[in-house]
């Protein structure tokens, strides 16, 4: 039996207090897995995150994807985790190598050039809608909440252009 997907949630900060603290605790998870291609190499970021998952009593872990995909398939402990990414193009590349996700939770992606609301805390890009619909048409659960307790928003297939015209 391997590592068990708790959760997965993209969210632009990855590990910052409310995910170290409130998503945890909700979860009840044994460890925080951050999936990401840029981070596994920065010392400071990882520095940072591992002092907020230490706060939350948590093992901490970074992975490329591929490294992520092959520590997973070969694991045989049965810790609880939780997956954080930066991106849903991430999550997709994941679930095209056979990783598969209880639900996906969307949290904060911030506004860039190109991005249009889907509401206040998440800016889509066209890709991320064609990757957020593929992701949904494949059966996967995607909501949107901020923090554990909030309201959420159910994700079902998004039409780019209506979200440019809002």
């Amino acid at each position: 039996m391997m590592s068990q997907i708790q959760l997965i949630r993209v969210d632009n900060r990855l590990v910052h207090g409310q995910v170290g603290m409130t998503w945890s605790s909700a979860l009840n998870i044994d460890a925080i897995v951050v999936v990401d291609e840029e981070v596994v190499y920065n010392v400071f970021s990882q520095k940072l995150m591992a002092s907020i998952a230490k706060a939350a009593n948590l093992d901490i872990a970074f992975y490329t994807i591929e490294d992520f995909v092959t520590t997973l398939q070969k694991q045989k402990d049965t810790k609880k985790i939780f997956v954080i990414v930066k991106n849903i193009q991430t999550v997709r590349k994941l679930y095209e190598k056979g990783i598969r996700f209880p639900k996906i939770n969307i949290g904060n992606i911030h506004y860039e050039r190109g991005r249009y609301p889907l509401n206040k805390k998440m800016y889509l890009t066209e890709t991320d809608v064609q990757d957020l619909n593929y992701l949904n048409e494949v059966g996967n659960t995607i909501f949107y909440q901020d923090v554990p307790g909030t309201m959420t928003e159910k994700i079902e297939l998004l039409d780019f252009e209506k979200l440019k015209r809002r």
